[in-house]
Order: structure tokens, then C-alpha cells, then sequence
């Protein structure tokens, strides 16, 4: 199961229109066959968050990915210039952080002074009109960020990314990039006749950058309010003649409430008059769509409008491509839009049994454009870039701490320390919540982490962590960081005392929801009911697995607020775990876990997973259980701590049997 909400959350809607992409030999858009003689059909195709995926490949997982790269989407792009001869593209940021590729330009090849990027040479190759910055350009430094767009042959632009102070007028900002441009088309009407049109642009970065890239930007850059510098700017482009004007909005939609510099900021963006259009990016998500932004007040998910305006957001890492069709008329010597559609297109979906079917092919040009920089980041993530004392494996992860699970803790703590240090939570406790992902079940008895002793590359954090889940962190109580423990407790099936070889582990219940939260210590009662049902529910509220349960040696205080590491799922509510939900969020990182372990292990050098056998059974004498495990576990079991595990046979489809004594 993808954890990641995004690649989940795939409307039926888009996956049709995706596959119709896939040839160009589509019927015309409705907006093309009515366009009368003063009307005519403008297509905006948008790309976001490509996150240097160019080529359909999972550097992590080494192998070929269906769901991703960029020269995926150019086929729907073709399609799309195909179908209509007035079109335009943009790029709405983070195209230069994300994957191995884009470390090895960073950290390995570096940017010479007449370099060209990858991802720059395969855009080019692409024709785009316009692009504006997203806040993962940042993650390499400034010097580095323009040495990459000097390449680039089409205009960046960005409204509220100053260079020092906010001026009291933000038309008097130092900007480093132009706030807007407007790009004069010709475009041809529903009688043929050819005319231009004055389409406007202007870009826009989600503001936390100062946050998340503070060792980059601060003292050199501040980033101003989006809605504040729509308001200055937009006004400033219809005088200068721009017919419509279109927003490139970093940003994703919120509907809790506008505030200052807030993150995602597009759905009050669209309120600013003057603004026609809105383009939108950052959460990973897909807008329209019958699942993403469902019930936010003011924005339509169905139609795509964001306070009645067209809006889309195109996936991520080349997963849709972002699309409004726009009819417009001439009113005297201005047009305007009298009509719009909106959609995103996939370039894959899944059937009926989940299996993903690519919708569309490469295109060549697009792979030729990175190809050298792509066979040179094969042997990149596959040369060691640290060292792991211990092996890494996930045999016993359900049955006690295990060193893959403890290893993704340890980097979550780092980096939510780093991302804390200086912000109102800073002087609260700190705990990490992970879970084994690769532990057996229907997957087979070889689907186990592996990682030996000694050299580590990058892709081996593919076996550490499966899915693209990005970090985050939530606020809870004591009783919560409880309630949250008994809830994974329900991996395990209640043991009576005196049982001899019992059925250990729940089978119903995923490996991704048992998780071990790191920072605390505590037993788990196996004599005792589960406290909560599947979805959360209190169904036996005496039930107390979880016992002796510390902080710091000393029994946990319920009312205490604790902070914990995580992922987006745990966080939105995935799994529901009771009190865990959107709610509690406090951070929500730019990056993937994928990526922070990485970075952790390049931080360490040498990284030491050993377990610190944090959480244990309580002793049940005379007791024992047994569950199933990969045969190669047999060379582990000896060594887990806090736990007496022995080789009890065969069992079935390859799996081994082992035995628990409590």
C-alpha cells in the first residue's frame, strides 16, 4: 500500500482524460468548435513539483517507475498542443530538488559556469513559456539556484521573493526576479483570423522557505506575504496592458483560514481582483478531483475553480499534467475569459487490481536531454555514501525494537531538531514515531529489509523506507502518545497467560500501522484486550496494554505536550489512530523521509541502527507464541534484545516459523 496520499488519490475523472491524452488523435475541445468569429480557445498546460524526475526511474528502488518522469508527461503536452493550435506551458516549481539525480548535479558534478542542468536542457526541449520558482530551488543555495536558471531559455518570475527588508509598498521591494511578465500571443479566432492576446504571468513562492532554507536565505533573502504582492502587482499588470493574467502560485490550497505569509495561500490568491486564472502546486495533490480538496468553502473540486476562477494542480513528479481551457472574446480591443474547464491529466492509472498501466510513452527528446546525467546517477546512488556499523534488516520488527525502524527514528529526531531549534516548540520534548514497512505478510517471505554491515548506498534506503511520505510533526498530550501506543498495539492478537505456541501477530492489522514511538519506554501486555478497534474506535476502555510507559525514567505525565516526528500519513489521520489527525499538525516538511534519511546518513557518515530495545512484552511466564518470518531470520534471532525468539520449523510459501517465549 502507497502511503502517500497523492498517488492514492487519482480522480476516475482525470484517469479517463488521461488516457484520451495518450493518443493525438483526440476529438477537439467543445471551446475550439464554438469559438465564433471574436472568440477563440486558449489551452495553459502547467507541470509542478517534477522534483528532477525526467526519466520514468526510481533511483531509490533502481529500477524503471511507471508513475513518474517528465518525459511522460511531454507526450500529454504534445497531445495537447495537438489538439489546439493556441497553447501555452508553465512550470510552477520545484523542478531542481528531490531525487538522487538532482543530488548528484549538487553534491557530485556541481555547476560550472556554462553547465546546463538536466532538468533545464529537457524543459528546453519542451518549448515552456514561463516558469516560477518553487521552495525546493532553494535547497542547494542561491549561488547554485542561478547558476541553474541561467540556462533556461524561457523567464522566471517571482513577486514576493525580496532581496533584504519588505519595503513599506511592495512595488518598492528589491525583488530578485521579475514580479510578472506579459507575453504577447497570437492567437487565431473561431473565423480563422489571427490576432494577439496579452496573456500575463506572475509567480509566486511559498513564504516558509525563511524557515525550511534559513541556512540559505537568512540575511540574503525574505519572502513576502502572496496574497499582499498579488494585491500590489496584478493591478500594475492590467495597466501595462495584460488582457488576462495568470497566476503560477507555489502554493496549495487551504481553506482554514487566510494568514499572514501562510503556506498555502492559492484558494485566497484567487480572491485578489484581477486575477483570472490560478495554477497551483506544493502539496503533492490533485485539483480537480473527487477526494483532495472536497468540502473546502470556496473551492470547487468538481468544476476546478478556486473562488470561481479556474484553477488546477498537477500531481507531482510528472504524475499529471495541469490543464485550463480557457475561451475568451475580443470586447473592443481586450479579450476576456467568457468560459473555462479544468483538469488534470495522468499519465498512468491502476485497474482493477491495482496494478499500474502506463497511459502514455516517452518521449525521446526529453530522455536524450538528461540521459548522460541519468546513467551517471545510476552509478551514483549505487556507490556508498556511508557506512552502517550493524546490519539493517526488518526480520523481527514486529516483535521487538528493531534497527530498521529505529534507523528512520533516529534520522526524523535529527531533522525535526534542526527544523524546531528556533520556533515555539522548541523546548518541548521530543519523540519520533516509525513503523517496519518491509515485514513479510502477503508481500512473501522475502520481503524484508537487508541492508549488511558496512558500505550503504543510496538506494538502499529503499529498503528502509518504501513510500514518498514527506515529515511531520503534531502536537499530543501524554494520554495521546498512550492512546497512539494502544492503538498499535492492535498488531497482536490477545496471548492468555500459560498458552503454549499461540497466534502471535494479527493478521488483518498492516505493518505500516505498528509503530514504535522512539523517546518513551514501555511494555505491551499481551494478556490484555486491544483497547481500540481497526478504525480507531474505543471498544474496551479497561484495556491497558501499554504499561509502565516513561519519559525521561519517570512515568509519563497525561497532560505533558509532547511533540512527535512522523509522516504526512500518521499525521492527516492515516491508519486512524484515535486524536491523530490534521488537527495536532505543527510542521509540515518540504522534504521526504526518503530524502532526510539520506542526508542523515551522509551527516553521520557512519550510522549505528542498533536498537535501543525501548519497548518490550511483558513477561508472561510459561507463555509462548508463534508467528512468521523470513527464513533468513534464523541468522538474527539470537541477537534481538529484550526478546527470546528460537527457529520453529517451516511454514507455508516459504516462510519460518519462529517462537516468541514470553
Amino acid at each position: 500500500m502507497l502511503l502517500s496520499a497523492p498517488s492514492a488519490q487519482i480522480s476516475r475523472r482525470s484517469v479517463l482524460a488521461g488516457a484520451a491524452a495518450s493518443s493525438a488523435l483526440v476529438a477537439l475541445h467543445p471551446f475550439a468548435a464554438r469559438a465564433q468569429a471574436n472568440q477563440a480557445h486558449l489551452r495553459i498546460m502547467e507541470t509542478t513539483d517534477i522534483h528532477v524526475h525526467v526519466f520514468p526511474y526510481d533511483y531509490y528502488a533502481d529500477k524503471p517507475s511507471d508513475t513518474l518522469g517528465l518525459a511522460r508527461t511531454a507526450s500529454i503536452i504534445d497531445a495537447i498542443r495537438a489538439e489546439a493550435g493556441n497553447s501555452m506551458l508553465i512550470d510552477n516549481g520545484d523542478f531542481l530538488q528531490g531525487n538522487p539525480l538532482g543530488d548528484y548535479i549538487a553534491y557530485e558534478r556541481g555547476m560550472k559556469d556554462g553547465d546546463m542542468h538536466p532538468v533545464i536542457k529537457a524543459m528546453n526541449v519542451l518549448g515552456y513559456d514561463v516558469g516560477t520558482l518553487g521552495n525546493h530551488e532553494f535547497n542547494y543555495g542561491l549561488d547554485f539556484m542561478f547558476k541553474v536558471l541561467s540556462g533556461s531559455s524561457f523567464p522566471y518570475v517571482c513577486a514576493n521573493l525580496t532581496r533584504g527588508l519588505l519595503a513599506s509598498d511592495a512595488r518598492q521591494d528589491e525583488l530578485f526576479f521579475k514580479p510578472y511578465v506579459i507575453l504577447e500571443k497570437q492567437i487565431r479566432d473561431g473565423a480563422g483570423k489571427t490576432s494577439p492576446i496579452k496573456v500575463g504571468f506572475i509567480g509566486f513562492v511559498t513564504p516558509p522557505i525563511m524557515t525550511w532554507d534559513a541556512k540559505n536565505l537568512e540575511g540574503k533573502a525574505q519572502t513576502r506575504d502572496i496574497v499582499d504582492a498579488a494585491k500590489a502587482w496584478v493591478p500594475v499588470m492590467k495597466e501595462e496592458g495584460a488582457d488576462i493574467v495568470i497566476a503560477l502560485s507555489h502554493s496549495g490550497i487551504d481553506g482554514s483560514g487566510q494568514s499572514d505569509r501562510m503556506e498555502n495561500a492559492s484558494l485566497y490568491l484567487a480572491g485578489v481582483d484581477g486575477i483570472d486564472a490560478i495554477f497551483t502546486g506544493h502539496q503533492h495533490l490533485v485539483f480537480p478531483g473527487p477526494k483532495d480538496f472536497v468540502g473546502i468553502a470556496g473551492a470547487d473540486a468538481e468544476k476546478g475553480t478556486l473562488m470561481g476562477k479556474p484553477a488546477v494542480m498537477g500531481g507531482f513528479w510528472g504524475s499529471h499534467m495541469g490543464l485550463i481551457d480557457l475561451l475568451v472574446e475580443k470586447d473592443g480591443d481586450r479579450w476576456k475569459i467568457i468560459s473555462s474547464t479544468s483538469e488534470a491529466r495522468p499519465i498512468y492509472h491502476r485497474d482493477d487490481s491495482h496494478k499500474v498501466i502506463a497511459d502514455v510513452k516517452d518521449k525521446p527528446e526529453v530522455l536524450d536531454a538528461a540521459r548522460r546525467e541519468h546513467e551517471a546517477t545510476l552509478a551514483y546512488v549505487r556507490r556508498p555514501v556511508g557506512k552502517t556499523s550493524a546490519p539493517l534488516y526488518s526480520y523481527f520488527a514486529l516483535v521487538a525494537d528493531d534497527p530498521s525502524v529505529q534507523i528512520v527514528s533516529n534520522a526524523q529526531t535529527w531533522y525535526m531538531k534542526a527544523m524546531l531549534k528556533d520556533g515555539p516548540y522548541k523546548d518541548l520534548p521530543l519523540l519520533s514515531a516509525a513503523a517496519p514497512f518491509k515485514a513479510g505478510g502477503r508481500n512473501g517471505s522475502d520481503y524484508y529489509t537487508d541492508v549488511p554491515t558496512g558500505d550503504i548506498a543510496i538506494k538502499n534506503v529503499a529498503d528502509l523506507y518504501l513510500y514518498p511520505n514527506t515529515v511531520q510533526a503534531v502536537l499530543v498530550t501524554g494520554a495521546q502518545v498512550k492512546n497512539w501506543l494502544e492503538m498499535s498495539a492492535g498488531m497482536f492478537n490477545q496471548v492468555q497467560p500459560g498458552a503454549k505456541d499461540a497466534p502471535l501477530l494479527n493478521d488483518g492489522f498492516p505493518s505500516y500501522n505498528f509503530d514504535v514511538i522512539d523517546g518513551v519506554t514501555y511494555q505491551i501486555d499481551l494478556s490484555q484486550p486491544v483497547r481500540f478497534d481497526k478504525d480507531g474506535k474505543l471498544i474496551n476502555a479497561d484495556a491497558n496494554r501499554i504499561l509502565d510507559l516513561k519519559f525521561d525514567g519517570k512515568p509519563i505525565d497525561l497532560e505533558q505536550k509532547f511533540v512527535v516526528a512522523t509522516n504526512n500519513y500518521r499525521a492527516g489521520g492515516g491508519g486512524k489512530f484515535p486524536e491523530i489527525a490534521g488537527d495536532k499538525l505543527i510542521f509540515a516538511a518540504p522534504d521526504t523521509n526518503r530524502d532526510v534519511i539520506v542526508r542523515y546518513i551522509v551527516d553521520q557518515g557512519t550510522i549505528n541502527p542498533s536498537a535501543d530495545g525501548n519497548w518490550s512484552f511483558k513477561p508472561l511466564p510459561g507463555t509462548t507464541a508463534l508467528f512468521e518470518s523470513g527464513p533468513i531470520g534464523r541468522h538474527f534471532a539470537s541477537e534481538i534484545k529484550g526478546a527470546k525468539i528460537d527457529y520453529a520449523g517451516d511454514g507455508e510459501n516459504g516462510f519460518s516459523n519462529f517462537r516468541l517465549t514470553l
